[in-house]
């Protein structure tokens, strides 16, 4: 009898666990699968649209940013020095640089090498930071002040950890990314007074306009919702090199008379 009774038992457990499944099925409904290809397919398009909209706004990028390196350094080869030239170089090319690896990481769909040029988009901007910086410490500063030299050294080796960071850690310590960029976005202030006397106010507000632009682009970088976000932030970020690009034009490149 012991026997039974031990057989009988599991059988009703089992039975029971049958019919509370049972309930639970009644309580949700049966999922729908042409809706779920649908918004599967809604998705897939929505992000396409978006990868192909921020692949051709840093895509025109890449071909100004390849204009202006091409007419920097052949303004300062004929109405310039030596510093002028080398700082065109440089600047020109960590413009470029930025613009292509945003262009490559956006049009690739291989999700390997899109990884690959996303940690190189993110790393180029530690490049573009310290490539602006460039010629008003290898120019501006270094003809009138004491800190060229100094604020060259401090913010390439930034954007050297950066470039290490992004490097060795692509997928950690972001933070230590993050905190790299706002040093070196604030780095200038402390010789403010001093670029303001080597380039005057008016290349000031040319530098001010370009920081503006950067920082409200930030919103809408950080808008997820919004269609389009990160084209628009694109959008901006093209205003801060345009900026930028003629304070170095107007304001640095030119020889003092």
């Amino acid at each position: 009898m012991k026997a039974k009774k031990s057989i009988k038992k599991p059988a009703a457990k089992k039975n029971k666990s049958r019919k509370k499944n049972n309930d639970q099925m009644e309580i949700y409904p049966p999922v729908n699968q042409a809706a779920i290809k649908e918004l599967v397919e809604r998705v897939h398009e929505y992000s396409v649209a978006h990868e192909i909209a921020n692949a051709v706004t840093h895509g025109i990028g890449g071909a100004l940013s390849i204009a202006g390196l091409t007419l920097l350094v052949t303004m300062a080869v004929l109405f310039g020095d030596t510093w002028r030239v080398v700082s065109s170089v440089i600047y020109g090319s960590t413009l470029v640089i930025l613009y292509l690896a945003s262009t490559l990481y956006h049009a690739l769909h291989h999700e390997k090498a899109k990884f690959i040029f996303k940690n190189i988009d993110h790393a180029s901007i530690f490049l573009l930071i310290a490539g602006t910086y460039t010629p008003f410490t290898l120019v501006s500063l270094r003809e009138n002040s004491k800190w060229g030299w100094t604020l060259f050294i401090v913010i390439w080796a930034l954007a050297l950890v950066g470039v290490i960071q992004k490097a060795i850690f692509p997928r950690n310590m972001k933070n230590l990314g993050v905190v790299v960029y706002i040093l070196m976005g604030w780095l200038c202030l402390f010789v403010i007074s001093d670029i303001r006397n080597a380039i005057g106010m008016q290349g000031i507000l040319w530098l001010l306009a370009g920081g503006l632009s950067y920082t409200f682009g930030v919103i809408f970088y950080a808008w997820d919702n919004l269609p389009f976000n990160h084209a628009i932030w694109h959008l901006f970020v093209l205003a801060g090199s345009f900026f930028h690009f003629f304070a170095i034009w107007f304001y640095v490149i030119p020889m003092p008379k």
